[in-house]
């Protein structure tokens, strides 16, 4: 599998601002995949460590008030029975959540040791990390795009990845990637479950992986909160694809346990959300930058890191294939808008956003920044149809309104201030804002 992040971390080991890296994202994602791959294809050798393999590595960072860089290094060349050579050597230190003083050790690397390459790897710590003195990158899913080339359409895939006009799809171009769009949704973007569809094309264990990760999940929410917060991210996880199948997708603590009060599940959705499990969209009441700024902090959507776990936990079997549409519109959109947020959180900086108002209630599904411009975009899988939600919004702040965008499953268009890109482009939407743009 080739991923997009192999480029970035070739970068950070020949950059001259390198520092220890943290290499964060939700579990099964492929970070180790990731880093053992990187480390093969690019140094002399690569030493190992798992603290959840192996606890006894975690003595090693037991006792942060006397961290000495040369002596843990020593300790892991013993117990490893490997050399770590300063630029020839990758040393990875995994499952960091299993080991968090090991993470306060990257500034004693930076500072005692740093001509050694480290990297490690985990679900994002909730603790203060030393920023300033570590690199942190952020691996998901894989995106369509990975997908189409490990799955040998490597033809689609850099035709997405070059796309540099507004001109149409060519018709069988559209076909081929609609149909590879609806396996994706099928499959999602874990590594397992892309890998089990490639090697077997067996459906059943395609499910079953899936079911597998969703399981996996369930039991680290066990085992890395406490007890009295377990049932309430799990309550709170299986009720996410009830909550997208609504019309307003606005997260409602009633649809999580009858009576259900904020105070009493925010701890649980806050650490869901830290953690990756799950994708938080705060409602933005005013767009304006940073759109941070403009938070409404009481209303928030709640999406999946994958859209293959959400068909799965939303019970849609895999014959959806062959209905026409079904896939981008089942739920009212919900799988075509995961995939979207997805899709965009790869792209931009800043985290996307979504707005609505009531009396009447009106909505437009994501908000974007692009440096100093607000872009508001919207998802109608079925047709490039403007929803009541845009109109109203360029009512309101049309004056400040240079682009509005349409995911559909129509061609590539541009009219007047409305670009529709395809559901397959969304991995493109970025570079397509700025051909429009410029």
């Amino acid at each position: 599998m080739e991923r997009t992040i192999l480029k970035n971390l070739h970068g950070w080991q020949n950059s001259k601002y390198r520092r220890p890296l943290f290499l964060q994202g939700v579990s099964r994602s492929g970070k180790t995949w990731v880093l053992k791959e990187f480390g093969k294809r690019c140094y002399k050798n690569t030493v190992y460590i798992s603290f959840r393999d192996h606890e006894e590595y975690r003595q090693f960072f037991a006792a942060p008030e006397v961290f000495d860089a040369n002596r843990i290094l020593q300790n892991l060349m013993l117990s490893a029975g490997q050399r770590i050579v300063p630029e020839k050597t990758l040393l990875i230190l995994d499952d960091i959540q299993d080991c968090p003083q090991a993470a306060d050790a990257l500034e004693v690397f930076y500072e005692q040791a740093p001509q050694f390459h480290i990297a490690c790897a985990g679900t994002p710590l909730r603790r203060t990390l030393p920023i300033g003195k570590i690199n942190v990158m952020e691996l998901g899913p894989m995106t369509f795009t990975e997908v189409l080339k490990a799955d040998g359409s490597e033809e689609l895939a850099e035709y997405i990845e070059n796309v540099d006009s507004l001109l149409p799809v060519h018709e069988l171009w559209f076909q081929l990637l609609t149909e590879k769009l609806k396996i994706y949704f099928v499959t999602g973007g874990m590594p397992e479950a892309v890998y089990t569809w490639i090697k077997k094309r067996d459906v059943d264990a395609l499910q079953g992986i899936l079911s597998q990760i969703a399981g996996i999940y369930e039991h680290e929410f066990a085992a890395y909160t406490e007890q009295k917060t377990f049932p309430k991210a799990l309550n709170i996880w299986r009720s996410i694809p009830l909550q997208l199948a609504r019309e307003n997708k606005k997260f409602f603590y009633r649809l999580v346990k009858e009576g259900a009060r904020a105070r009493e599940y925010e701890e649980a959705l806050n650490w869901l959300s830290d953690t990756r499990y799950i994708r938080k969209l705060y409602r933005s009441h005013v767009p304006g930058v940073p759109l941070s700024a403009f938070d409404d902090m009481s209303s928030f959507r709640v999406y999946l890191p994958d859209v293959g776990i959400l068909r799965r936990m939303s019970q849609i079997p895999p014959s959806a294939f062959k209905e026409g549409t079904r896939l981008f519109t089942e739920g009212n959109g919900a799988l075509a808008e995961n995939y979207i947020l997805s899709s965009l959180s790869e792209q931009f900086n800043s985290t996307p956003r979504y707005w609505s108002k009531n009396n009447p209630f009106h909505e437009v599904d994501f908000i974007l920044q692009r440096r100093e411009d607000i872009i508001p975009a919207e998802v109608n899988a079925a047709a490039r149809r403007e929803g009541l939600g845009m109109k109203r919004y360029e009512e309101e702040f049309g004056e400040k309104l240079k682009l509005h965008i349409h995911f559909s499953m129509e061609n590539l268009k541009f009219e007047g201030k409305t670009l529709n890109i395809p559901l397959f482009l969304a991995d493109s939407a970025e570079k397509l804002i700025d051909v429009v743009l410029s």
